[in-house]
């Protein structure tokens, strides 16, 4: 189960497809070295995304 906690590089190590639905939020930044360091509520917020919306898309919910 993905949270707001977990950073960007946690969601990748998951599940690598999960990109898709990253940067399907405008976060197209998710191969950045830096970016793998933020958590989802912190990428959410810098990108203005909803981020409940965001983990409950990557957790195979709808966007």
């Amino acid at each position: 189960m993905i949270n707001k906690d977990m950073t960007i590089g946690e969601v990748l190590k998951q599940d690598r497809n999960l990109a898709q639905t990253l940067m399907g939020f405008g976060m197209g930044c998710v191969g950045c070295p830096s970016a793998q360091a933020e958590t989802l509520a912190e990428a959410a917020s810098v990108h203005g995304v909803d981020a409940d919306a965001l983990v409950e898309a990557l957790n195979g919910g709808e966007k």
